[in-house]
């Protein structure tokens, strides 16, 4: 088998390894490719790799040998799956990977928020806490989450695992699912969306992009949001209209936001949430401590096994 891995990088910059990949066939690693190098690169390949290097209907009609495309994420629309489909090449994802280190960030980004302590770290570090003339000092409110609502739109495999998380901190927890209230826990309320931006305290998304979902956080939605309230976003940057937030934020009508996804990445200069107040971005790292690539790459590697011995799993174009 000719193996191409169009953009490696990401998933592996170099602390993991590709040799057992290697053992299946010829394979060639790039760490990115850009989109005009695609139908050089992988001229000959019958496998290819990808993360986010875009495959359309157009490269599958110049790659003839292709037979499958293997996406190292869970998300898959960087791929035309009907058009792969049409044309017999196999499309696979990484399902479920990932799910306790976004769980984490999810908290990360909460308990930043609330407790500041990167701020407060900083400011010890300037000589304040020993300029201070009380054993104690805070300048910024300091929240605690026990007893706080949390609203979770969506309920998969990462807000399933961020609703025990809240739940060990005491929070209360709601959800907008597609489950009915039967199949839900005891300890998590089924909500409408509008109910839930109304009446949570944190608001955080777990919902895939659809043309349903795309910028379904906009102005009248952050308008029923408490001023106190807290948007978090480790889902897709598509789902937030960006300068409806960075206007909500601004002019005091929700808290903050912590943010781990943008709806284009990396964001322009001049994206207005990077300068709006209480913004606090990461650059989409949700996804990528070393556990959850071990398991990406190990998932990757079972997927194209399983697809040269004409088992393939993880299918997303059926």
């Amino acid at each position: 088998m000719n193996i191409v891995i169009l953009d490696g990088y990401a998933a592996n910059p170099g602390d993991l390894s590709w040799d057992e990949l290697k053992t299946l066939g010829e394979c060639t690693i790039y760490e990115r490719t850009p989109r005009e190098k695609i139908m050089e690169r992988a001229e000959h390949a019958e496998i290819i790799l990808t993360n986010k290097t875009p495959i359309d209907a157009e490269a599958m009609d110049v790659l003839l040998n292709l037979k499958y495309i293997g996406v190292l994420a869970t998300g898959y629309n960087i791929v035309d799956v009907q058009a792969a489909k049409e044309r017999g090449i196999v499309v696979t994802n990484i399902p479920a990977y990932s799910t306790d280190s976004v769980a984490q960030m999810v908290f990360a980004h909460l308990l930043n928020i609330c407790q500041q302590v990167q701020h407060h770290s900083e400011e010890v570090r300037k000589g304040r806490w020993s300029q201070s003339p009380d054993f104690c000092f805070w300048d910024t409110p300091l929240i605690e989450l026990a007893g706080k609502r949390i609203g979770l739109v969506g309920l998969g495999h990462t807000g399933m695992r961020t609703a025990r998380l809240a739940i060990a901190f005491g929070m209360e927890v709601c959800a907008y699912t597609s489950k009915t209230s039967l199949q839900l826990p005891p300890e998590i309320k089924k909500m409408e969306l509008d109910e839930l931006f109304a009446q949570c305290d944190v608001v955080s998304l777990h919902c895939p992009l659809t043309p349903e979902t795309r910028g379904m956080v906009d102005a009248r939605r952050l308008a029923l949001m408490k001023p106190t309230a807290i948007l978090i976003n480790t889902g897709r940057g598509p789902l937030v209209n960006e300068q409806d937030l960075a206007d909500a934020l601004n002019a005091g009508r929700i808290y903050a936001a912590g943010l781990d996804v943008l709806g284009e990445e990396p964001p322009s200069p001049n994206n207005a949430l990077l300068s709006a107040k209480n913004c606090y971005i990461t650059p989409h790292i949700a996804w990528a401590s070393e556990a959850a690539r071990e398991r990406l790459m190990r998932i990757a590697l079972d997927n194209v096994k399983a697809f040269i011995e004409g088992k393939p799993m993880n299918v997303v174009n059926k």
